[in-house]
């Protein structure tokens, strides 16, 4: 996305060392605070009430999507006479001070509707002769910004940044105005392409979740096939097995996977099973299920499965994956399903020819889902790349 003219211009410029690591000379590290048009303010201390239209929409760090959006599921609204002095104005970003989430930030963007921001955050608003706020909105999100959060936040055991601090924000400068748009639009540009691919997985994955439903319950049959689905339970298809202990076969390069409830976690020098298995929690984490193709070795808190009858492993797979565990939960502290709740589960069983038939185009589905996801962590690495060049001056766009 970068010129080759830019690029080009890394070997001649010459370097400083700066207190925020190395720079360009005609760049200049700059205090937040001398770049606002008014000093750092938090937000208003007053209640959440339902959302209602009539009022305004409350902004509170758990509004907060961690790549810095506003999130309006849940959204809440703020009934207070002194409200309208604590919205948010274009330009304007807030940042969290206290808690886990000490550091996040918000640009504020007119179209998601009037905000006013909630006591747990600090509204920091750029000089637009001096500061772009899209290019500081870019500097919140750099490893630089992370580490000084990291460093400053910690006192009293509850990590949090106060106005001041932010306000003391080292903040590497361009020499120009014009040189903080070109990298804020280069690096809007990479946001909406993560946005675009985002949006399209959003798609894909309702389309996925729309064709299961249908074609798992029988409600759509695919084409060449007409008989009736036998009503009866998981356990007429599969029984439910026991993980064991790992701790005779685990080996550091074994050549089986060693599964548990939240994926891999080790290799095996031996097999507990050979065969297609679909595989489900039984205790702890109950809602996840896995599909496994190859011989594999589980632990005692992951069931797996042996096939009867010649039914396919993988569309039980699928199956499992839209019934609701924890509407069979069998206790009251940690999660735990029983293998015999399992099997007495109420389904219909398709012949298996239309279990494979049904799986392929399932597979098909998942395999484009996943390759739109492969597309998307590339371009959030391109943009993480392209933050590290065009916001340290490492790559000039002017």
């Amino acid at each position: 996305m970068v010129s080759a003219l830019a690029v080009m211009k890394e070997s001649v410029l010459q370097k400083q060392e700066t207190e925020v690591g190395q720079l360009p000379v005609d760049w200049q590290v700059e205090h937040l605070g001398s770049l606002l048009r008014r000093p750092p303010a938090y937000g208003i201390n007053a209640p959440a009430v339902p959302y209602d239209l009539r009022l305004p929409a409350y902004l509170r760090i758990t509004d907060i999507t961690e790549d810095g959006r506003f999130n309006p599921d849940g959204r809440a609204s703020v009934a207070h006479s002194q409200a309208g002095s604590y919205s948010l104005e274009d330009g304007d970003i807030v940042l969290a001070r206290t808690g886990a989430s000490t550091g996040k930030s918000y640009l504020y963007r007119p179209e998601d509707g009037e905000l006013v921001f909630a006591g747990f955050l600090i509204r920091v608003s750029p000089n637009p002769d001096k500061l772009l706020p899209q290019y500081l909105s870019y500097q919140f999100q750099t490893s630089g910004y992370w580490n000084w959060v990291r460093t400053n936040s910690m006192r009293s055991g509850q990590p949090g940044i106060n106005g001041k601090q932010y306000a003391s924000y080292p903040l590497p400068v361009p020499p120009t105005m014009r040189e903080q748009e070109a990298i804020a639009e280069a690096l809007w540009d990479a946001d909406a392409l993560i946005e675009s691919l985002e949006s399209l997985i959003a798609k894909k994955r309702a389309i996925k979740q729309g064709a299961m439903q249908e074609l798992l319950s029988g409600q759509r049959r695919l084409p060449g096939f007409a008989a009736d689905w036998i009503a009866g339970k998981i356990g007429d298809a599969l029984s439910i097995q026991h993980g064991k202990s790992q701790s005779a076969v685990a080996t550091n390069d074994g050549p089986y996977p060693i599964l548990a409830t939240g994926g891999q976690i080790g290799t095996a020098s031996a097999f507990l099973w050979d065969k297609p298995s679909v595989l489900i929690g039984r205790k702890g984490t109950i809602d996840r299920p896995q599909y496994a193709e190859k011989p594999f070795w589980t632990v005692d808190t992951l069931f797996y499965s042996i096939m009867n009858g010649g039914n396919v492993a993988k569309f039980y797979y699928y199956l499992f994956c839209l019934i609701d565990w924890y509407a069979h939960n069998e206790a009251s502290g940690v999660p735990s399903l029983n293998a015999r709740t399992i099997e007495r589960i109420d389904i219909k069983i398709p012949h298996p020819d239309e279990q494979k038939a049904i799986v392929t185009v399932l597979d098909d589905i998942e395999a484009d889902l996943e390759n739109v996801e492969a597309q998307l962590s590339k371009a959030r690495q391109i943009k993480q790349g392209m933050m590290q060049n065009l916001l340290t001056g490492k790559v000039r766009l002017v």
